[in-house]
């Protein structure tokens, strides 16, 4: 439906037919804060997309129209500097391109999407990837999609000032109907781990909530980890680069030296690798109802032992085990506020969504929004 009406739009403005391309948000099912630790995460796309409608314009001037945003930006191809808002991410996938020694022409552009902006499912990443995989098919650029996936991430460093990692935009570009993506964030190797449930959706609960902390404990989490390794490189042998680097038992040996805080830390990221291999393997053999269970023992380490949680994520996740048909939920992202992750048999969400309005309203008198999404494919090409 947005493709169409997109398609729509952008004869009417420009008057010739544009290449059509699509690229989703992502959900995350388990590895949270594990990424700039080196370890693992377990990405996927969903059905939610960013689509982007483009045409070569024969000028020296890109024209975007963001429908989502009802705005009307121009800039020279050859702009290398940052502006303000959602522009910056079209700005900074023309700049990454072109410096990597592309040719690319001007072109005319219209964005508009369903992926929703602030819930955690990376539409900014969603937005690049669209955008980085058309001008790849417009110019027969040849990149790759990890490629890609660079551009996207260099663009929110250097335009936008995020200090992102490489999960969103690798998710969205790699996507799989029916899988979700093991990545090491290590050597960025992947493998398709299958997550076809037709039976289940994923839905997200929107806290409605997020905290000003957010930033700051966020930083210092990673310094945090760092320090843990700085420590724990004493009484290991061999190379340690990371807490991926460091086995369970050697915190255990050296709680002590590290200090209760700087243990649970640690602690945390050691046993969240160790969740995501096992929820790998329960996956391969179906077992989703195993999978659920280790999707709560990773928000009660998010919550308890590396406190990124609030009360409002504490309360959608212990309320969703009351409810008939919920295998498994989490808090999903940085923390302090966004969504709930939770798995969801079908003839169960009805009643899931009434009973956590109802519930969370009461308690926070707030009305939280509710995604239903489910695995599909990465960035693709609708129409040449």
């Amino acid at each position: 439906m947005i493709e169409k009406i997109l398609e729509q739009q952008f004869v009417e403005m420009y008057q010739k037919s544009p290449l059509l391309v699509s690229a989703p948000g992502r959900v995350n099912l388990i590895g949270e804060h594990t990424d700039y630790n080196e370890g693992f995460v377990l990405p996927g796309a969903i059905d939610k997309i960013i689509a982007v409608a483009v045409a070569v314009n024969n000028t020296n001037t890109i024209n975007v129209y963001g429908s989502q945003y009802r705005e009307s930006i121009s800039f020279s191809l050859n702009n290398s500097q940052p502006s303000k808002g959602w522009i910056n991410y079209i700005l900074g996938v023309t700049y990454h391109i072109q410096k990597r020694g592309a040719t690319i022409k001007a072109v005319d552009v219209v964005v508009d999407g369903d992926v929703p902006v602030g819930a955690g499912m990376s539409s900014s990443a969603a937005l690049c990837s669209a955008y980085g995989f058309a001008l790849n098919e417009l110019f027969q650029l040849g990149l790759s999609k990890m490629d890609l996936a660079f551009i996207g991430q260099k663009t929110e460093h250097t335009f936008v000032g995020a200090k992102v990692g490489i999960m969103d935009q690798f998710a969205s570009l790699h996507g799989k109907a029916g899988n979700l993506m093991k990545l090491d964030c290590r050597s960025l190797e992947f493998e398709y781990i299958p997550f076809n449930f037709p039976g289940y959706k994923i839905v997200l609960v929107n806290s409605m909530v997020k905290h000003t902390i957010a930033a700051t404990q966020y930083n210092l989490r990673r310094k945090q980890c760092e320090e843990g390794v700085s420590i724990m490189k004493q009484f290991i042998q061999g190379q340690v680069k990371s807490l991926r680097d460091v086995p369970l038992n050697e915190l255990e040996s050296h709680r002590k030296d590290l200090g209760e805080e700087l243990y649970m830390r640690c602690r945390y990221v050691a046993t969240e690798n160790m969740r995501l291999q096992d929820g790998c393997e329960l996956l391969k053999n179906g077992d989703l109802e195993g999978f659920g269970k280790l999707m709560y023992q990773t928000h009660e380490g998010l919550s308890k032992q590396y406190m990124v949680s609030c009360p409002e994520l504490d309360f959608l996740v212990e309320e969703s085990k009351k409810i008939p048909g919920v295998v498994g939920a989490r808090m999903m992202g940085g923390g302090f506020g966004g969504c709930s992750i939770n798995i969801v048999r079908n003839d169960a969400i009805d009643s899931f969504i009434s009973e956590m309005k109802k519930s969370y309203e009461e308690k926070f008198s707030k009305n939280p929004e509710v995604y239903i999404t489910q695995i599909e494919d990465g960035a693709k090409i609708i129409k040449r």
